[in-house]
């Protein structure tokens, strides 16, 4: 099945509203948003494109040279680019090279569904707190029963069903 449709209707992602109720909003140090979109965001239209979602970026929402990223798409979609923002963010050698893969994963080819479950099935990382003054903010993606739970790796992030 193509991920940039649904399984159930078949319709194009972005005609079911589902996917626009609650949108994935926090905001990303400026650093890291060169870094995963390129100078100029470069790479923003490809992202968007082989992850399914849209994203806006707006550099100048806050004083602190944060960047305010809002995500809209399939759960599964956002949940895949939060899991690759906060590796690629990490201090962590090892999530840090994982989180690149990810982000070349998806700058040159179309996310898959085994991708998504891939992704899902490997648990959050724990004691990495180096996120918290690069990416913040209040996450909510949308799913039947939404059930808070705090990444840990992804410090100052307070995620509902995140992990369902």
């Amino acid at each position: 099945m193509d991920m940039g449709t649904s399984a159930l209707s078949k319709k194009p992602w972005w005609t079911l509203p589902e996917n626009f109720h609650v949108p994935m909003v926090f905001h990303m140090e400026e650093d890291q948003e060169e870094l995963i979109f390129g100078h100029g965001d470069t790479y923003l239209r490809c992202i968007e494109v082989h992850s399914h979602t849209l994203i806006q970026l707006e550099s100048w929402f806050t004083a602190t040279g944060q960047t305010r990223v809002t995500v809209v798409g399939p759960h599964r979609a956002r949940q895949w680019l939060l899991h690759m923002f906060c590796c690629v963010g990490s201090q962590d050698s090892y999530h840090h090279a994982r989180g690149l893969e990810m982000l070349e994963h998806v700058r040159s080819q179309p996310l898959t569904n085994d991708d998504l479950v891939t992704s899902i099935s490997v648990p959050p990382y724990t004691g990495d707190l180096s996120l918290a003054p690069r990416i913040s903010g209040t996450i909510c993606l949308s799913v039947p029963q939404p059930s808070p739970y705090q990444v840990i790796g992804c410090s100052g992030f307070h995620l509902s069903s995140l992990y369902p």
